[in-house]
């Protein structure tokens, strides 16, 4: 560790907090329909939206056909996607000529993407043509993430109203959230991108020749367009087989941090949203404080773990000076390898401008933690922030029980139906991601895909499945999950993932919807404050991280301990 990567760091962490309030003010505008200077032209074509589409923008929703609506929009994206990309082969816009996708990994990928995992068994550059990229993946980067921003729209109406029965319509929540929000931002990024250096065209690809005299081909496409909204939707899936470690992808250290910032951006912008919902800031500060303790103790732990280097090279005598600088790209260096680690994986994101795989036990064990936390340190555009809205009900509820009161959060009381609901999204993500680790620990189908064995084995399967279940999308690198067993039991794992944590979310937001306010008096417990950061920070690592202590002791803990005794994976 030295002062350059700390000072890095700290640049990035002053850029995501100064952007929270102008983003997150700029979204409460357009959540609540009001003109947004600027945008004010958008207005015909969402206009137009409702009149194409046969909706009526001011009839509202019960939490049930919320969340129905949803279901049925996610199911013939999910259907679409699918078949344009078993028709690739005969589509137009395939200047590469590339073949339609097998039936197992279409199925994959396309639960992929509309689940907004986007975890990719498959090399960008080599499997999809220009259509499949545009009119199919980066279609579903929008809309999944327009989705996730609906459904914590929703459970925020359920705080703000009183013995109501609606919680918003779904469809102007996903039209405001894509054509507001993520159209334009993702314009101005990928104008960023573009004068950084990544490509934006419909050519395929370009012959050169190296220094050496051998024959090289370049693929090209319209990455920065795509890079763009990977980034901003917290999808993440690259352009390019290696994502945002490749060149053409991630160039320079501009556009290094322009997609860090645009990774966390809106997730972090929507806590100010959220508290001018609620009618206080201070509520949405106080979980975005939350969050930063998390993502902060993340970035320390993985950057002091990676500056620290290989134990075994230090026996050997080798300057650990540098770190570990094993599968990062040079131009990053271990910093901002590391931050990208945790940032990526504290947002639901994926991207990864390193190789996971390469990292020390304990360095990529804290990517790995931040998955299995539930993807609520920031988390996904919307997802991150009604998984944390559910962690705070269960504190309150824990506090409750401390006062020997009923508990309370933002005027409502909160009862057994609602503990019951987020007790189910609680374990939704532990009971599938050690099953599914569980399952292919033992399975022949599954163990072949392995490249690393021992520990290091255990903890590429330990990742992939709470890749899959946490709707990530990243992974360690070391396993090929391109086959039939790991693309259909991924794809099952994503579909849980997403909507069993949808569906009591908004259940939850209906419960609550339909309850009276309750003024605040001397005995209600403070939820916008020091105290009550502490009291989040706590139940989010005992109840979310604990469960996972005995499988992370079988890989990267009991891995680190081999290394300092000399053994490698």
């Amino acid at each position: 560790m030295n002062f350059v990567g700390w000072a890095q760091i700290a640049l990035y962490c002053a850029l995501i907090v100064a952007s929270v309030k102008p983003l997150g003010a700029l979204m409460h505008r357009v959540f609540e329909g009001d003109r947004v200077a600027g945008l004010a032209a958008l207005g015909r074509v969402e206009r137009g939206i409702y009149r194409l589409a046969g909706i009526d923008p001011a009839r509202e929703q019960s939490w049930t056909a919320y969340a129905i609506a949803l279901l049925i929009f996610n199911a013939v994206g999910f259907l679409a996607l699918y078949a344009l990309l078993r028709l690739q082969g005969m589509l137009p816009l395939n200047p590469q000529s590339l073949a339609a996708v097998g039936p197992d990994l279409a199925f994959n990928a396309a639960m992929s993407f509309v689940t907004n995992t986007n975890w990719q068994s498959y090399g960008g550059e080599s499997t999809m043509s220009h259509l499949s990229q545009m009119a199919g993946l980066a279609v579903q980067n929008f809309v999944s993430a327009a989705t996730g921003i609906a459904v914590l729209l929703a459970m925020v109406r359920g705080f703000v109203r009183a013995e109501s029965k609606t919680l918003g319509n779904f469809w102007v929540d996903l039209v405001r959230g894509t054509l507001y929000v993520l159209l334009p931002l993702s314009l101005l990024v990928a104008a960023v991108l573009a004068a950084t250096g990544v490509p934006q065209t419909l050519e395929g690809a370009l012959a050169a020749k190296t220094l050496e005299g051998a024959n090289q081909t370049i693929p090209l496409g319209p990455v920065a367009s795509q890079l763009a909204i990977k980034q901003l939707g917290t999808n993440g899936g690259g352009f390019f087989n290696a994502n945002s470690a490749h060149p053409l992808e991630n160039p320079n250290g501009w556009s290094n941090i322009a997609q860090l910032w645009a990774i966390l951006a809106i997730p972090a912008a929507l806590t100010f949203t959220f508290g001018r919902l609620v009618g206080s800031t201070r509520q949405g500060w106080t979980l975005f404080a939350a969050m930063g303790v998390i993502f902060l103790g993340g970035v320390i732990a993985c950057y002091a773990a990676e500056a620290a280097g290989n134990p075994i090279l230090a026996a050997l005598g080798v300057d650990a000076a540098p770190g570990n600088l094993e599968g990062k790209e040079s131009r990053f260096g271990v910093s901002l390898s590391a931050l990208w680690a945790v940032a990526t994986t504290a947002a639901s994101n994926g991207s990864v401008n390193a190789m996971h795989d390469s990292f020390t036990p304990l360095g990529g064990m804290v990517p790995m933690i931040m998955i299995q936390l539930g993807e609520i340190v920031f988390g996904g555009v919307g997802s991150g922030l009604y998984g944390m809205l559910v962690y705070a009900l269960l504190a309150v509820f824990l506090a409750g029980l401390m006062v020997g009161r009923t508990p309370e959060y933002l005027g409502k009381k909160i009862e057994s139906r609602e503990v019951k609901l987020a007790s189910l999204f609680i374990l939704v993500p532990p009971i599938f991601i050690l099953g599914v680790t569980a399952a292919s620990a033992v399975l022949p189908s599954a163990l072949a895909s392995l490249n690393n064995a021992g520990p290091h084995g255990f903890s590429e399967l330990l990742y992939a499945a709470s890749s899959a279940v946490g709707n990530n999308g990243s992974a360690f690198a070391g396993l090929n999950a391109n086959t039939p067993f790991w693309n259909d039991v991924l794809g099952l794992a994503m579909l849980v993932g997403r909507y069993a944590m949808i569906v009591p979310v908004m259940a939850i937001a209906g419960s609550l919807g339909g309850k009276k306010r309750v003024p605040a008096s001397d005995g209600t417990f403070p939820t916008d404050g020091p105290l009550f950061v502490v009291l989040l920070v706590g139940t989010i690592l005992v109840v979310g991280g604990l469960t996972f202590l005995p499988a992370l002791s079988l890989g990267p803990i009991v891995e680190h301990l081999l290394l300092l005794a000399g053994r490698n994976f």
